[in-house]
């Protein structure tokens, strides 16, 4: 009765480290980008990764990134 229980807590848990983490943008944009445009080739994890990071720091409302 409670490994149940158990599993469902470490699933949220999980839930929530990958979406305050961020770690589950990956799998959004691989969702939406079939949705919306399904002949359209996907990038890889590290081809979107190099896209996301671009973005970001050419963003000049994310100021100065020292790391």
């Amino acid at each position: 009765m409670l490994m149940p229980v158990l599993l469902r807590v470490a699933r949220q848990v999980r839930w929530y480290v990958r979406e305050l983490t961020d770690e589950s943008a990956y799998e959004r944009y691989v969702a939406h980008a079939r949705a919306e445009h399904p002949g359209a080739s996907v990038p890889s994890l590290r081809e979107f990764e190099r896209m996301r990071t671009d973005r970001q720091e050419a963003d000049p409302r994310q100021g100065f990134r020292c790391c």
